[in-house]
């Protein structure tokens, strides 16, 4: 997901985004450790979507400043 999307998001959008995101990654996970992965890329794509997503949580949450 692009950056600049997600800027534009809300903080509640990009919780249940993260959330989403997550579970995905768990998926991915899981599904790589069974060998049933075909596109092993995916796991690093959503690793990075959610260090994106975390980003910008604690960009928009002031991050207690």
């Amino acid at each position: 997901m692009n950056t600049k999307d997600l800027r534009e998001k809300s903080v509640e959008e990009l919780t249940t985004l993260l959330d989403e995101q997550q579970l995905n990654q768990f998926r991915l996970r899981m599904a790589k450790s069974t060998g049933q992965l075909g596109k092993s890329h995916e796991v690093a794509l959503t690793r990075k979507t959610i260090a994106r997503i975390k980003t910008l949580l604690t960009e928009k949450q002031g991050n207690g400043q």
